[in-house]
């Protein structure tokens, strides 16, 4: 399906949009708690995104959850039903291996390079110019921020985020809610919920 609606619209949401441009597809409309004054793609505003008619919206066309926020992208999805219907958006600049398999609602955006038998979950997001390396795990509704790398068997938890610049040592496990700042040097297991930065890398 060529037309998708979007849930969002704020500056990850516009990065969707020109991810899903690349493809040949068109968002016609979002659905957001307010309508946004700043419409740079003049897309149609269809209501806040727990009315009742997104569900009847949902049954014709595709959609994507374009919230940059893991913990409310997976609380939305989680929300609505025609969970077939949650469309990948992926880059026509990204570079995947034919062997990576992909979960629905994902974000390759441009210049990503995912790398082969890399595993990535519902949801997730990788954002501009991250790398993805060898037999990595992506779980549901992580983001690695922009350029970004994990290098080979990377596992990273549910809802991480790995922050723009960083790198992760090949074989290293991030637990599931854990948050690694900009520029970060990870190169030993960090455990779930933890805040770590830096390098050297230090837990705050």
């Amino acid at each position: 399906m060529n037309n998708i609606i979007i849930i969002g619209y704020s500056g990850h949401a516009y990065v969707v949009v020109e991810t899903f441009e690349s493809m040949g597809k068109k968002v016609i409309g979002y659905f957001d708690t307010e309508e946004k004054l700043q419409n740079p793609y003049s897309l149609k505003y269809l209501g806040i995104e727990n009315q009742n008619n997104i569900e009847i919206l949902l049954k014709n066309y595709d959609y994507f959850i374009a919230i940059g926020d893991n913990y409310i992208r997976e609380k939305v999805y989680e929300k609505l039903s025609f969970k077939e219907k949650f469309a990948q958006a992926i880059h026509t600049k990204s570079i995947i291996s034919k062997t990576v398999q992909m979960g629905q609602g994902i974000l390759v955006a441009a210049n990503v390079t995912i790398n082969a038998q890399t595993r990535i979950g519902e949801g997730v997001i990788c954002n501009t110019n991250s790398v993805i390396e060898h037999e990595c795990i992506l779980k549901n509704f992580c983001h690695i921020a922009p350029s970004a790398t994990l290098c080979g068997n990377v596992e990273i938890g549910f809802r991480s985020f790995i922050g723009a610049n960083s790198v992760v040592k090949q074989g290293v496990k991030i637990g599931d809610d854990v948050i690694v700042g900009a520029g970060s040097v990870v190169l030993k297991d960090i455990p779930n919920h933890s805040k770590v930065v830096g390098n050297p890398l230090r837990f705050l």
